[in-house]
């Protein structure tokens, strides 16, 4: 089966409320050359003249209609205020992908990062100011930093603003988009400092603009997640060193393919992976989480089979693969039943539960044959040190319960007294290297096996780190708890665990000064499971390593990283 081609945008630059003309423009464009999946608005969306309305009206009031789905960022003018308000006071929650203003028209508010058909889009709206309506902050800026994740598209308010040229020098997109100039510019593609990409900037004239300048242009980039390194490295022949000077060289990105980004539903359905992707029906899949747990977030809007019947038997011990597709891979070598009678699994007197979480293979269980033991560092009573799988920066590691155990949170007192130790004795060691250790954990009610992150930062980072998590906390909707004011790492712990419930969800981390920043996640929040490595990355600068699989070393690389890393380690290690 061909594979499926990448989206089709389309970009327009300011609008000034011309909506008819620019909509008739998209449409005959739409219909010569199309389909376009979207279309993305830079620049004064809204009429600069006085009290003007424009055309916006006739599309709120529903007599006219947007040709595509349509996202704007430039939310002033004299009547935008007015034009908006309805939609911002019925609007709910955290909306990264828009609000819906009327069918087909989204307003991207504020500062964030969204994926649109498999791009990921970086936005500011608004005008340079102290924040609040129709204005972009500093903190707003300094948001996207914590958010960046995979290169994409940056829409930038205004074409040239210092404090946007740095952030799109730090995260390195592969389209910048830009109004507000009044001219059409394509400039030719410049190649980033320490990254594998090039970087294409668009400017777009005013819509109707009377010296005929191209307002609208179309792009089909495919999405950063499923292109070949062969792809990425790829440099244009009339590609230019970059325009703004790196303000430091971030770590060298890994040249080693990435891997296909799964779907939304990925995480509820992980079988049968490659013919989801290639389109076959999956109305006939069973959803993993319903059959498992009894229940998936979804809901009705969950894209895959809720069998109550599939339930009964996997409870059962019945093979998941089996009732999915009817048959298993692993064959013999499977330990569950492959018969709805029952029959057929391996017999075992411990409980179905215990049975389940020992037998399954576990990256982390020590035990297991897909434990990758070439990344240990330190194995102690409790816990051991591993180097972490596609390690943001060098000596990135985790701290991983022997155990088989969800949560750090729910390990015995004595492991707990020896996480401590670990935990000092990597703080001697990465201040030898003039730097600080950061610590996160997001617990989940579906973890199966716990790991407390320790990423190293700068010692002249250190002071940032609170304010870059509340930046992002604040970006995606919630604001962190403080669980130890006064900063006491080992009472903050201490009350974490006497708090956790083993059926909720939290994110903690540990700053550098000892104060733990806490959110718990309720049952119907998506909450991103890489944040703690997103906004490190953003901290560092290096928002192109967010994502662990954009980052894999070859067994050899990790090998002689551990090496090196057990070495300056090895006077501290608390195993030793």
């Amino acid at each position: 089966m061909a594979a499926t081609p990448p989206p089709r945008i389309l970009l327009a630059g300011d609008a000034h409320g011309r909506l008819h003309q620019l909509f008739k423009r998209v449409t005959l464009v739409n219909q010569s050359t199309g389909p376009f999946h979207a279309l993305l608005c830079v620049g004064q969306f809204f009429s600069p003249d006085g009290d003007a309305e424009g055309d916006v009206a006739d599309y709120l009031e529903g007599r006219a209609a947007v040709p595509i789905p349509t996202y704007f960022t430039g939310d002033y003018g004299p009547a935008a205020p007015r034009l908006l308000s309805k939609a911002a006071a019925d609007a709910h929650g955290f909306a990264p992908g828009g609000i819906e203003i009327c069918l087909n028209l989204f307003w991207l508010r504020g500062s964030n990062r969204f994926t649109l058909h498999g791009l990921s889009v970086v936005y500011l709206s608004g005008r340079k100011g102290p924040g609040g309506p129709g204005c972009y902050s500093q903190d707003d800026v300094d948001a996207l930093r914590a958010l960046a994740e995979e290169p994409g598209i940056v829409l930038d308010p205004h074409g040239y603003d210092p404090v946007v040229a740095e952030l799109v020098a730090e995260i390195k997109p592969r389209y910048h988009v830009a109004g507000t100039k009044g001219v059409f510019y394509s400039r030719e593609p410049y190649v980033n400092d320490s990254a594998a990409h090039v970087t294409r900037f668009i400017g777009l004239a005013n819509v109707g603009n009377k010296e005929r300048q191209k307002f609208i242009h179309a792009i089909s980039p495919t999405p950063a997640s499923i292109m070949s390194s062969a792809d990425i490295h790829a440099r244009p022949p009339n590609a230019t060193l970059s325009p703004y000077a790196a303000p430091a060289k971030p770590v060298p990105i890994e040249e080693a393919p990435k891997r296909p980004a799964e779907n939304n539903d990925a995480q509820y359905w992980r079988y049968d992976v490659k013919r989801q992707r290639q389109g076959e029906p999956e109305g006939g899949r069973l959803c993993f989480k319903f059959t498992s747990s009894g229940s998936c977030p979804r809901g009705s809007k969950c894209h895959f089979r809720h069998d109550e019947e599939a339930m009964e038997h996997y409870k059962r011990n019945v093979c998941f693969d089996f009732l999915n597709k009817g048959k298993c891979e692993r064959g013999p070598e499977c330990k569950f039943a492959h018969s709805l009678s029952g029959e057929g699994a391996v017999g075992d007197a411990r409980p179905r539960s215990e049975r389940r979480r020992v037998e399954s293979s576990c990256w982390f269980c020590l035990s297991s044959p897909d434990v990758e033991s070439h990344l240990v560092i330190s194995i102690g009573e409790g816990y051991y040190c591993a180097l972490a799988k596609g390690p943001l920066v060098p000596n990135h590691v985790l701290m991983i319960p022997v155990e088989h155990c969800p949560s750090t949170l729910m390990m015995s007192p004595e492991a707990e007294a020896e996480l401590e130790r670990y935990k000092n004795a990597l703080g001697r060691y990465f201040e030898k290297q003039g730097k600080t250790a950061v610590y996160f954990e997001w617990v989940s009610q579906h973890s199966r096996h716990a790991n407390l992150q320790a990423v190293p930062v700068p010692l002249s980072k250190a002071d940032a780190v609170k304010k870059i998590f509340q930046l992002a906390a604040k970006r995606l909707g919630f604001e962190f708890s403080v669980v130890n004011p006064d900063g006491d790492a080992n009472q903050g712990r201490e009350s974490l665990r006497s708090q956790y419930e083993s059926k909720s969800s939290l994110f903690y981390v540990e700053l550098p000064e000892g104060r733990i920043l806490l959110h718990t996640i309720d049952g119907t929040e998506k909450f991103p499971a890489q944040f703690g490595r997103e906004v490190l990355a953003g901290l560092l600068s290096m928002a192109d390593r967010a994502d662990w699989r954009n980052c894999k070393l070859s067994k050899e690389e990790e090998i002689r990283m551990v090496d090196d890393f057990k070495q300056g380690f090895r006077e501290f290690d608390p195993a030793e």
